[in-house]
Order: structure tokens, then sequence, then C-alpha cells
């Protein structure tokens, strides 16, 4: 089944059994991450709390808290059908000459679809509803968790970041940690290598000194969340990817104050600038390894909009040691990453991300060995394949 916004997966959910609304007070800090925590190691569902401590917007957790929600928010009925989702990938990625008129043929449903998968623009949209500005603009309405003892502060964890380099005619979304320093104020721990960072570094050569805009929405429709953290080739766009998952075009809606584009099916959205000076050390917060990680210095986003729809949901999670979301999304990935491997290093007969490694920091490849050596070539070729290594 396909899913319009985050609510028609709500409703999916709820009617597989796969979603439990907590109706007692819950408080933000600590205590829905220990609840989240036990559930998700439990496989138990995602859960809606209705009333957090101090707020009256309700928080989802464990949205994607076991394989089987990944691939229904990607609109596949099981984890092994993601596999085909990276057939298509990879055959988008570095697409085969056709050998043969029949060959030709068959290419040929797939790659309409992708162009027949432009994003729609609309004029307005639900998450523009409800607009605060100047002095209204304040985080502390939201109900922002904040994870673990020994955390920096409050974090938000699933904000689709969208940006554009002056040089692009298309916007790059990705998903960056951003710790609450202040009422309008958040880091955006974006790392150099990922495609905000990029753009942020192009617009700072380009335009010395100005402020760069950006972007970040809240609560998407579940296959465009997804399509922010699947390795989709770099000539597919985010929003293209969503849109053949969903079987839809993807509607976007302009920013109130800058020219991004985002969602139209988002929940929340915080408009703002970063200025090239204005820097703050991130962290230290818990992290994947079990242990509070280092703390560096990022960017910081100064919000000087937030729109939402009349009755919002944020959506949050938490990052621990697994199993815990991102990784249980690793899991899932790795039926995509297959035939990704695959159709660069056909020896390649299947490929693992263990979630003990926090999908990144370790790989079990299995291969046709041919040759001496032939072991580490793959080794070299995946770790550049990749990013996340």
């Amino acid at each position: 089944m396909k899913y319009r916004d985050l609510r028609e997966f709500l409703d999916g959910l709820e009617q597989r059994g796969a979603l439990r609304r907590i109706a007692v007070e819950v408080d933000p800090r600590l205590e829905m991450t220990e609840i989240s925590d036990r559930v998700l190691r439990a496989g138990g569902p995602a859960l809606l709390f209705e009333n957090p401590k101090g707020h009256d917007i309700p928080v989802l957790t464990n949205l994607f808290g076991t394989p089987e929600r990944v691939a229904w928010g990607m609109g596949e009925d099981s984890v092994s059908a993601l596999r085909e989702v990276g057939r298509w990938l990879a055959r988008l990625k570095e697409p085969e000459p056709p050998r043969g008129l029949k060959s030709a043929w068959e290419s040929l449903p797939l790659f309409r679809k992708v162009l027949d998968m432009a994003p729609k623009k609309r004029r307005s949209a639900p998450c523009q509803e409800v607009v605060w500005e100047g002095d209204a603009v304040d985080l502390s309405r939201l109900p922002v968790q904040t994870c673990w003892p020994e955390d920096a502060g409050p974090l938000i964890t699933w904000g689709l970041t969208l940006t554009r380099g002056p040089h692009k005619e298309r916007q790059n979304m990705g998903i960056y940690r951003q710790q609450v320093i202040g009422r309008n104020r958040v880091i955006m721990r974006w790392l150099a290598h990922r495609g905000g960072a990029l753009d942020f570094r192009d617009w700072q050569q380009a335009h010395p000194g100005e402020p760069f805009p950006v972007t970040v929405a809240l609560g998407a429709d579940p296959a465009t969340i997804l399509a922010a953290v699947t390795p989709i080739p770099d000539t597919l766009s985010e929003h293209a990817f969503a849109g053949l998952l969903r079987g839809s075009r993807t509607e976007l809606v302009k920013s109130l104050g800058n020219d991004l584009w985002l969602p139209a099916s988002a929940e929340i959205v915080l408009e703002g600038h970063i200025h090239p000076d204005d820097t703050a050390p991130e962290g230290p917060f818990g992290d994947h390894t079990g242990y509070y990680n280092e703390v560096e210095t990022f960017p910081v986003f100064t919000i000087d909009r937030i729109t939402l729809r009349k009755d919002p949901i944020y959506h949050s999670t938490y990052t621990g040691k697994p199993p815990d979301e991102p990784a249980v999304l690793g899991l899932a990935l790795n039926e995509v990453f297959v035939p990704l491997l695959q159709k660069q290093y056909p020896e390649i007969t299947d490929f693992y991300l263990p979630p003990e490694g926090c999908s990144y920091r370790m790989a079990v490849v299995s291969i046709r060995k041919q040759y001496p050596g032939h072991a580490r070539r793959v080794m070299m070729g995946v770790w550049s394949f990749l990013r996340q290594f």
C-alpha cells in the first residue's frame, strides 16, 4: 500500500496493530527514550505519545522500529521486496545499453516512471496553516526529546534539512541532528562530506558573509523520509525517488521566507538561515557505540519562522546502542544495498551490515572468489562505494 502522508501511514499501522497510542503523561526528557527503547528491543509497535509533559503536541517515536515497517513505508509488503527497490536504483545509477529491441522495451517503463515523478508544486499546504514569527518562534513550544542523562540538551532528530548550493538547480535533502541551544537556535551537525555541508561551503565561496537559507521539515510522508536515508544515485532527486516508491508525484510547497521547496505533507517546518561566522560546540550526545561522542564545532541554524498544521505531530527518535531505530533502518536497507553493489561487483553474492556495527562500522561480504587478493579488491571497492565508510 502507498501512503500520501504521515497520517495515512499511521492509520495503516494502527489497522495492522503496529501503532500504540499512549494517553498517560510522559516526559520528553529521558522518559520517552526509556519507553521507546524497551518497546523497540521487544520488536514492538510505533508509539504515539498523546500527552507529552508540558506540551499539547503529540510525539511519534519508533516509526521505523521494525524492518517490516521500513518496507511498508517504502510501499512494499515485505522486507525481501526491498531487493527489487535496490534493482531499480542499480539500473538508474548505471543504465545498461539495450541488448536489443526487447531489452529496450523492458527498460522503458522504469525510466518513463522516473520522468513522470517530477515533483508537483502547490501554492499552499496544511503545514503552513499556523505561522509563528518574531517572539512566537520558541522551540520550547515543541516537545523535543532529551534522550540520555548526560546529553548536552534537547535534540531534533528526524528533521529533513533542505538546502541548495549556488551552482545547483536541484535541492539537497538530508537528515542531520540539531541540538537546541536557544529559543530559535540549533546547532546543525552536518559532517563535511554531506550534501548540506557541501552546499553551505559552496555558498560561502560564492556569497561571502551572506546568510545561507535553510528549511527543515518534520513529519513528512514515509516515502519522502526514507528517500532521505536511501543511497540513491546523484542523478536522481530524493523527491523523484519518493514519488517512485509512493506511485505518485511528491507534492512540494515553497517556504514562506526563502526559495526552498519542502514536502507539502510535512507536519512542522523550521525556516531560517546559517550565518557563516556563527558556530558553536555541539554535544556530547549518547551515540550508536553506547558511549557519549566527543564535542565538535558546527554551524548554528537561526530559525526565523515556524509553520505547522493546526494539530501537528512531532516526529522524533533516539540514537543509542543497537538495536535502535537507525540500526533497524540499516538492517532493512541491507536488501537495497545488495543489487547496488552487485551492479559494480558482480562477484558479490550477499552483503550484510550488522546492527552491532551501527550499520556502517562493519560489513560482512560474501563473494565468488576467483583469484588471490580478490577479497581485498572487493573490500576496497565497498569502502569507496558506500559513503558511510
